[in-house]
């Protein structure tokens, strides 16, 4: 039940990015992860198809109650948040194209942006060597957001970089 009323909060407490939502919940709130073991973890998960957050609802139900909590920990992030779209789009439809809705969607987007940024840096700052892992937050945000490249080439790339770097690293000791 702490697993579906967890993921239930974190579900309900964003628009556009429960991230950060989760990361409180996870490592400041329960104490089920680490900031180490949480940003590790959400890498790994950022390679599996789906949202982030919810394989990694999956990745924690698991670990904590077996194939049982896999299941019911991202039945708990999205119950709520798919009644209040669903609720939300019939609205829409109606008064979506009023100028109030429009600026509010805009304010709410801003919101968002905030709130990823600071869940970037929250990230940033758990890491141990940052030094070794600035030239590829660079890259990723160059080749993304300069030279456009696609996500998964981005990834790809990121990967054989910092698994050959990890690999030298690793054996140096």
């Amino acid at each position: 039940m702490a697993l579906f009323l967890g993921f239930s909060s974190v579900g309900l407490s964003g628009f556009g990015g429960v991230l950060p939502f989760a990361r409180r919940m996870l490592v400041e709130e329960r104490g089920w992860m680490t900031a180490e073991e949480f940003n590790t973890q959400l890498g790994l998960c950022q390679f599996l198809p789906g949202p982030n957050v919810v394989n990694l609802s999956v990745v924690v139900g698991k670990r904590y109650q077996g194939v049982a909590g896999a299941i019911v920990a991202p039945l708990g992030m999205l119950a709520g948040p798919f009644l209040i779209v669903l609720l939300l789009a019939m609205l829409y439809d109606h008064f979506g194209s009023l100028p109030l809705v429009q600026g509010m969607l805009r304010g709410v987007a801003a919101a968002g942006c905030g709130l990823l940024f600071a869940m970037a840096w929250r990230m940033g700052n758990s890491i141990k060597s940052k030094r070794l892992f600035l030239p590829f937050s660079a890259f990723t945000v160059l080749a993304i957001a300069w030279m456009r490249w696609p996500m998964p080439y981005v990834m790809v790339v990121g990967l054989v970089l910092s698994g050959g770097l990890a690999y030298w690293m690793l054996g140096r000791k």
